[in-house]
């Protein structure tokens, strides 16, 4: 499909777009999160148990992936276990720890939730050629690095200073 006309626009117009875009999404998740019975953060570590998919992460995967301590962890686990959104499996390959699994009607009611929102992202979607969606899905995925790293210095700098204060 030939790429629609697209107006003109500025990088400081786009990051004004992009600064609505997440504060619109921030809310989103709490409005998705709250109807779930879930907190923001649950939310983002079953979000990561079901992109893994088969693929069943431990408990340290999902702090890393939520970059929340191990202790902070265990809470989320058992407040996700408690709304029956996972289940905990022993690790085939090492009895002491556990792998999280996502609860088949759990990811149903998620499904239910969020699949109105992704048809619409969809339909969206159709609206671009597909040299348009792999410059927004390379946008996408190295704006998802540039804030990674960020993120990051911000927490070297916040053990730097937490360092010195001793």
């Amino acid at each position: 499909m030939p790429a629609k006309p697209r107006p003109a626009t500025t990088p400081a117009e786009a990051l004004s777009s992009m600064d609505s875009l997440i504060a619109t999404h921030l809310l989103g998740q709490q409005e998705m999160a709250q109807r779930l019975g879930l907190n923001v953060t649950d939310l983002l570590c079953f979000a990561c148990v079901l992109k893994a998919g088969e693929n069943l992460l431990t408990a340290g995967d999902l702090a890393e992936h939520a970059h929340v301590t191990t202790g902070a962890m265990t809470g989320i686990l058992n407040r996700l276990e408690r709304g029956g959104f996972i289940t905990r499996r022993p690790d085939p390959a090492d009895r002491r720890r556990v792998r999280v699994a996502a609860v088949p009607a759990a990811v149903a009611r998620v499904t239910a939730l969020y699949g109105p929102y992704y048809a619409r992202l969809d339909t969206l979607f159709a609206d671009y050629s597909a040299a348009e969606i792999a410059v927004l899905n390379d946008w996408f995925t190295r704006t998802t690095g540039l804030a990674l790293e960020y993120i990051e210095e911000l927490r070297g700098q916040d053990a730097q200073a937490a360092g010195r204060s001793k």
